[in-house]
């Protein structure tokens, strides 16, 4: 049995503005086509009648084929915007890799994201030092900043 990981999906209030977010500050780039989805097939997999989904793929960074990516939809009808807390049950966070943390940091603030703890440096046996930062998208998704120093 063979398995790949193909994508993690965030269900946003706005998709396009959020997907822009992603695209602005971590790179990514769309994998066409934009997504725009119903009928029965789509009501049976989710469970909902009359689904109407729309949405985009984005490529992650650092990868080559198109995957994994970042899928980013909207239904039409949504339930109740959800909180999200570091330390809430489920999906925690989403991490992103870089080798200027505070540099990537200013790039998700002025694009509508914040900053969620502080940061920190510290060093892991055998592997280096590592610097973390939580922030959050604008739709108040948590993100991971990190770096590894040597």
């Amino acid at each position: 049995m063979n398995i790949k990981y193909v994508h993690t999906n965030i269900i946003a209030k706005d998709w396009k503005k959020l997907s822009q977010f992603y695209q602005e500050v971590f790179n990514c780039k769309p994998v066409p086509p934009e997504r725009n989805l119903e009928g029965e097939w789509v009501d049976k997999l989710t469970g909902l009648p009359n689904a109407h989904i729309t949405g985009v793929h984005l490529a992650l960074p650092g990868y080559e084929d198109f995957l994994p990516t970042l899928e980013i939809f909207s239904y039409d009808r949504m339930e109740e915007y959800n909180l999200k807390r570091i330390n809430g049950i489920g999906y925690g966070h989403l991490a992103f890799q870089t080798d200027d943390v505070e540099g990537l940091l200013k790039k998700l603030l002025h694009a509508g994201g914040k900053k969620i703890g502080e940061l920190v440096k510290t060093v892991y046996p055998g592997k280096g030092t590592a610097v973390f930062l939580y922030a959050a998208d604008p739709e108040g998704n948590i993100i991971e900043l990190q770096s590894w120093e040597k």
